[in-house]
């Protein structure tokens, strides 16, 4: 299935479970902030399993969050990758990505 077919899916299914429209936007972000703690726990554990499950429930879940904004997820996506697309830097070591400086000009 295709990413727009699945997200298309996830709709649906939160429609029919009445999550739409009987939960709210900051009720999808909390569920959001728990499945993000089930990824990192599952990260943490190496359980890879666990880390497919933990992605997929936190996209879902953002899936839900932006339907309820009125928002599309893959629009979302596609501005911050138009804001981040030219960007250049490296990751450090220490975890700290350091901008490359751009010329004015």
């Amino acid at each position: 299935m295709k990413y727009h077919d699945l997200e298309l899916a996830v709709v649906d299914w939160a429609i029919a479970r009445r999550i739409i429209p009987n939960s709210t936007p900051t009720a999808q972000l909390m569920k959001t902030f728990s499945e993000l703690g089930e990824l990192a726990d599952a990260t943490l554990k190496g359980d890879g399993a666990g880390i497919v499950d933990g992605v997929g429930d936190v996209i879902v879940t953002l899936i839900i969050f932006c339907h309820l904004q009125g928002l599309n997820i893959e629009e979302c996506l596609g501005a911050a990758y138009e804001a981040i697309k030219d960007r250049k830097g490296t990751l450090m070591e220490n975890g700290v990505f350091c901008k490359e400086e751009q010329s004015g000009g």
